[in-house]
C-alpha cells in the first residue's frame, strides 16, 4: 500500500489544529502521526515555542496512531518547551497511542492526563 509522503494526497491522514486557549497553546493532531505526517505536528509545536507560546498541550484524544517518528516529534517539542521553561502536557491519549508511550517509556517524561480539561486546568 503507498502511504504517500508528506505533500501528497495522503497528506489528508493527520491534520492539526492550533488554538490559544489561556496560557496554553493547544494543538489537536486528528488521524495519523507517522513518517510521512510528522512534519505537519512538528512545524506548528516549533513555531509555538519560537513564538513564546511554551505550554503546550497536545490533545492525543483524535489521534489514530502515532509511531516512533511521531513520538520523536513529541519528544523534540518537550526539549524545545523546557529549554525556554515551558513544558509539553498530553491529553486524552487513546489506548493504541497510550501502548506505543507505555512501551517506549516515554509516558515518564511526559506530563499525561486524562483529558484535555485536566490539562488546561493545572
Amino acid at each position: 500500500m503507498d502511504r504517500g509522503t508528506v505533500g501528497s494526497a495522503n497528506r489528508g491522514r493527520l491534520q492539526v489544529e492550533v488554538r490559544t486557549e489561556g496560557g496554553s497553546e493547544v494543538v489537536t493532531p486528528v488521524g495519523e502521526l507517522d513518517h510521512h505526517t510528522a512534519d505537519l505536528l512538528r512545524e506548528p509545536l516549533e513555531s509555538a515555542v519560537e513564538q513564546g507560546r511554551t505550554r503546550l498541550v497536545v490533545d492525543c484524544s483524535r489521534l489514530e496512531f502515532c509511531d516512533s517518528t511521531g513520538l520523536n516529534v513529541l519528544l523534540g517539542a518537550r526539549l524545545q518547551a523546557e529549554a525556554a521553561g515551558g513544558g509539553v502536557h498530553l491529553a486524552g491519549m487513546q489506548p493504541v497511542v497510550a501502548r506505543v508511550f507505555e512501551i517506549t517509556g516515554a509516558e515518564a517524561v511526559f506530563t499525561v492526563h486524562p483529558s484535555l480539561q485536566e490539562a488546561l486546568a493545572t
